[in-house]
């Protein structure tokens, strides 16, 4: 029988790409702030970067503004920067930890998507509340095409 402790399917979401640009594009895009405000987050949002150096350690404050308003402040804690390679943070109320992994494949890159909540209720509240599995998915997609048009 696995350990309960080791056994984190429950609390996690895991989405992979294989993104149609080199690595080092893909790194720009989620490493520099004027590019990342175009692209994160789900269909409909906007976002307001106050502070993101990517240095272990710093934090990662911006605002999610949705359609109608609403607005979401985030903080992050940056926990791992490997260049071209892993951004890993942990991200507070709700927290969770995400690490991003990007593996160079030629002109396309492989990312892989990973987020650990602390807690089950934390990450059933996240998924029904703000549909964070679906969210992901968009947040891939615009990446995505943001990557497509930067290439163009």
């Amino acid at each position: 029988m696995q350990n309960e402790k080791n056994n984190t399917a429950d609390r996690e979401l895991k989405i992979s790409r294989l993104l149609d640009a080199p690595v080092e594009l893909v790194w720009e895009v989620w490493t520099n702030p004027e590019h990342l405000k175009e692209w994160w987050g789900p269909n409909g949002f906007t976002n307001t970067i106050h502070q993101m150096e990517m240095v272990k350690d710093s934090e990662w404050l911006l605002t999610m503004h949705s359609a109608d308003g609403t607005d979401y402040p985030n903080k992050s804690i940056f926990t791992e920067i490997v260049l071209h390679k892993k951004i890993a943070f942990k991200h507070l109320n709700p927290n969770f930890i995400t690490t991003v992994e990007f593996e160079s494949q030629g002109n396309q890159t492989l990312m892989q998507w990973h987020m650990l909540f602390d807690t089950v209720v934390e990450f059933e509240a996240v998924v029904k509340t703000f549909k964070a599995d679906e969210g992901l998915k968009q947040n891939i997609e615009k990446l995505d095409n943001y990557l497509l048009k930067q290439k163009s």
